[in-house]
């Protein structure tokens, strides 16, 4: 609920550095495996309580963290006629109290805990989630067990969180594919239960109350419609007795008969949506199987062919017919939706494209697949359980979704499912599925046409008493939470440095067995790019994609799935692959960042696709919000403010990506981390030999930003006739880099204003009043620039409203200092979440990347932590009256222009 991470690139207007995204490795051909030890996914212990509940306890050691998740399962599918939204409704209320803990203190002991819980809403299932450092699982477990029956569902509490939830709708609602998503909801789910998006509207949500919500909480919030899943570092046979102590004694209810969902044929239609996006989308959908369908995982085969970068669909974006290219599969539990997409550029007449996605399924469904892509994606699919053990969060989910969608025991049987799967299943089901007579098609044209109608929200009655500075907790809360976890010192990797500059940074993990490698060459755009050849980093990236001068984009492709791996070159490169391929895995990926292919044809219709994509990204609202917010932050002159333009695609020559390439990827501008089931001496010898050919040349070039004065207020209003709700970024200059001597009083300040649901902002601007959905303040920094950002979205008659309540939270921080309580609930909160911080690979490589970007020790981290447990209520007060400055704030709104 706080701000979200991609802001601060428009923040600070430089790269700072975050852990790269990895596709999902394939699992290597069958043959028989090594032995191994034993790992996390290995002891899972199952159970079910007399009455109902079934447990499912996961351990696994990556971090002292234990995530829980209880699922209910109904949804929006199971609302009462009319009321589409009661399932996300209900969702809401679950957080607003029970007669264990207040809202407020449930809020409280969420913040004291690294304030890592949320929920969400689905068709067919309502999911609440809480992840904490280990030892607080108790207190987990007792929040869950009260909720389950003790929810308070008053009027009172219901007439202020709708405002909120209203606010939810009008946000959701202003994002083009979603509107789409709702149409095709109904072209396909016509006449059942499925037809309705689970976000609800807000017409229902004006005709709820809380005799309707206790009514559907009655029905399905009993233990015997639940699951409840404990993953982290945890003992089975304790947790085990644990939940029996707190779950036990809850009664099981009488379940309602579950919705039918009996859809008739679909009727080919074409919806066409007006879009804000800086280009085209076109969707050609299908309802496809259910999960718990025994043509799920033929299904879900299927879709991974179409959408493997080997197929016919992925291949329009090499070939310059598509920006670019997918295939979606979403399955519900009684039905699914498939849909190819692709992108096109803004002014261009998708017809053409149409067609060629068209002919291309047509083809499928005739012909059949490939059958090595088939085997292809069943590896890809086995090979998710071992990865998803890299996660705490990710491995939760992945059973969540075994046991609640696909009504299996266990993810390892859809391992056998994938197993069983046929090309001749697979190539029946695409003769059936992709038939044209039943397909919908969309078209997403970027108009900037009017905002949809959805009707006015009505918003609280009155507003919420303040929550009063010092929430006092139960005696069973309070003990758990009554001390600060001292600080102690982080695990750290093994560092080297390599002959030719590399930094290579080892964590061993075995709760898989597998490797991921994270890489990232320090870089800055703004600064590297020759005048009058921006753009020529992106399409030097872009390239890689073309594979090395050894193999072809094909054949490197096929490399990788011949080792069941993952491997992508660029500034941000990486691979994933299962233990016993990391070396040839390693070759691949260090001969497609050394040996790029830059193939000329491939250059040219890259650089066309460039071209035409700019013209309409400097259109987009999107993009003019973003440049507007670099404006308010930038002098004139800043380099941040160099633009791409199809001007200066046009003059990129391929000498200019060769010249590019050769100055700005340097090994001494490089860090390689890898963690996972390996050695940091074998990790060392492996990483060397791959890359000793690798040498940089000239000196170091320039990549941190020069500081920048300080900002003024200022305001701009970015209109986006798409829009119903505006979307609020309050922004300034802080006058220091990251060593700012007040960072840490700064981030516990920040804690208490603007991060999670206990937050100054998030009470006052949600929880008493409704005017907004969201709204959360963060400070960013790189080496030599910080900023400080509120923002919150809000109906345009609540927007000034919102900005001046956020501004006076902010003015409050400066005149007075923070409660005990605030203080203490905000450090906790940071010191509490850092092992959370690391509890997936991506969490812990992206921890050493960005502390290596930034030019700080890798005991950084320990720092923090000592700082923030001796930090003083004054020490948060001083930081802020020096460092931010409430009047000086500029405003930019993307949106309506406020009432």
């Amino acid at each position: 609920m706080a701000v979200l991470p991609h802001l601060r690139k428009m923040l600070l207007a430089s790269s700072l550095l975050v852990a790269p995204a990895l596709t999902l490795p394939a699992l290597a051909a069958p043959a028989t495996p090594a032995p191994h030890a034993a790992t996390a996914m290995d002891s899972a212990v199952k159970a079910t309580l007399p009455n109902g509940l079934r447990v499912v306890i996961v351990p696994d050691r990556l971090a002292p963290v234990v995530q829980t998740q209880v699922i209910y399962l109904a949804g929006s599918a199971a609302a009462p006629n009319g009321f589409p939204g009661t399932a996300h409704a209900l969702e809401h209320m679950m957080f607003n109290g029970s007669k264990a803990l207040s809202r407020d203190q449930l809020s409280t002991v969420s913040a004291r805990i690294g304030n890592v819980s949320n929920a969400f809403t689905t068709e067919d299932t309502t999911q609440f989630y809480f992840q904490a450092p280990a030892h607080y699982l108790d207190l987990l477990l007792k929040i869950e067990a009260d909720r389950m029956r003790n929810v308070l569902l008053t009027d009172a509490d219901w007439g202020h969180e709708r405002g909120a939830i209203e606010q939810e709708v009008a946000r959701d609602l202003s994002m083009p594919f979603q509107r789409y998503t709702i149409a095709l909801n109904r072209a396909l789910f016509g006449g059942t239960p499925y037809e309705h998006d689970a976000l609800g509207t807000r017409d229902s949500f004006d005709k709820t109350d809380a005799k309707l919500l206790r009514g559907f909480y009655d029905s399905w919030y009993q233990p015997n419609n639940a699951i409840l899943l404990i993953v982290g570092d945890i003992d089975p046979a304790t947790t085990l007795d644990k939940v029996r102590s707190q779950f036990s004694a809850i009664p099981s209810g009488k379940l309602p008969a579950r919705p039918v969902v009996e859809p008739a044929p679909v009727t080919p239609q074409t919806i066409k949506i007006d879009s804000d996006y800086a280009t085209g989308i076109l969707s050609i959908a299908y309802r496809m199987p259910g999960s718990q369908s025994p043509d799920y995982a033929a299904a879900q085969i299927l879709a991974d062919v179409l959408s493997s970068q080997r197929g016919a669909l992925f291949a329009l974006v090499p070939q310059g017919k598509a920006l670019g290219t997918e295939f979606s599969y979403n399955a519900r539990v009684h039905a699914g939706v498939g849909s190819a997409l692709a992108a096109f550029p803004k002014g261009q007449d998708p017809s053409a494209l149409l067609g060629e996605v068209r002919g291309i399924l047509e083809t499928i469904r005739q012909k059949g697949v490939p059958a090595d892509l088939v085997e292809a994606a069943k590896r890809k699919e086995i090979a998710a359980l071992e990865f998803n053990a890299n996660s705490i969060t990710d491995l939760t989910q992945s059973w969540a979704d075994a046991l609640a969608y696909s009504g299996v025991n266990s993810p390892a049987d859809l391992v056998k499912a994938y197993r069983g799967v046929t090309l001749e299943q697979v190539n029946a089901l695409a003769a059936r599925l992709l038939d044209p007579a039943h397909a919908v098609t969309g078209i997403l044209t970027p108009s900037g046409g009017k905002s949809p109608q959805i009707g006015g929200a009505k918003g609280p009655e009155s507003l919420l008493p303040p929550p009063s500075k010092n929430i006092t907790l139960p005696d069973w809360a309070a003990t758990a939470l009554a001390d600060l976890p001292k600080p102690e010192p982080l695990s750290l990797p093994a560092r080297y440095t390599l002959k030719n500059g590399i930094t290579l940074l080892v964590q061993p993990e075995h709760v898989s067995h597998t490797i991921r490698l994270y890489g990232s060459i320090r870089h800055n755009s703004y600064l590297q790019q020759p005048k009058g050849k921006e753009g020529v980093a992106d399409l030097t990236s872009d390239l890689f994609l073309f594979g090395s001068t050894s193999h072809d984009r094909l054949a490197f492709a096929a490399a990788l799935d011949a080792l069941a791996s993952d491997a992508s070159g660029g500034v941000s490169f990486s691979l994933s692959t299962l233990s016993a391929n990391f070396d040839k895995t390693l070759a691949l990926l260090a001969e497609n960042e050394l040996h790029p292919a830059f193939p000329a044809q491939a250059f040219m219709i890259m650089k066309q696709q460039a071209i035409a994509t700019q013209a309409g990204v400097l259109q987009s609202p999107g993009y003019r919000f973003q440049r507007a917010v670099t404006k308010a932050l930038s002098p004139a002159d800043d380099p941040s403010l160099r633009e791409t333009t199809p001007q200066t695609l046009s003059s990129i020559s391929l000498a200019d990506v060769q010249d590019f390439y050769k100055a700005a990827y340097r090994p001494d501008l490089t860090t390689i981390v890898v963690i996972g089931d390996i050695t940091p001496e074998k990790a060392r010898a492996s990483v060397e030999s791959a890359f000793s050919a690798w040498a940089a040349t000239g000196p170091q070039p320039a990549v941190d930003l020069p500081a920048r004065p300080q900002s003024k207020h200022s305001q701009a209003i970015i209109d986006d006739p798409g829009r119903v709700q505006d979307s609020v970024y309050l922004a300034q200059t802080v006058a220091s880099g990251v060593k700012n001597p007040d960072r840490y009083a700064l981030e516990v300040g920040n804690e208490v204003l603007g991060s999670g649901f206990s937050s100054r902002l998030m009470q006052d601007l949600r929880v008493r009043s409704g005017m907004v959905y969201t709204t959360g303040s963060d400070f960013a920094w790189s080496a030599n620039r910080g900023a400080f950002m509120i923002s919150y979205g809000s109906d345009p008659d609540k927007t000034s409203k919102a900005r001046d309540a956020a501004l006076r939270n902010v003015s409050s921080m400066q005149s007075s200092p923070v409660s005990d309580d605030e203080l203490l609930n905000a450090k906790a909160s940071i010191l509490r979440a850092i092992p959370m911080e690391r509890a997936s690979f991506g969490g812990i490589a992206g921890q050493y990347l960005s502390l290596v970007d930034l030019g700080l020790p890798l005991t950084e981290p320990d720092d923090r932590a000592r700082a923030v447990y001796a930090m003083s209520a004054r020490q948060v007060q001083e930081a802020f009256h020096h460092w931010v400055r409430p009047d000086e704030m500029a405003q930019i709104i993307r949106g309506p222009a406020p009432k």
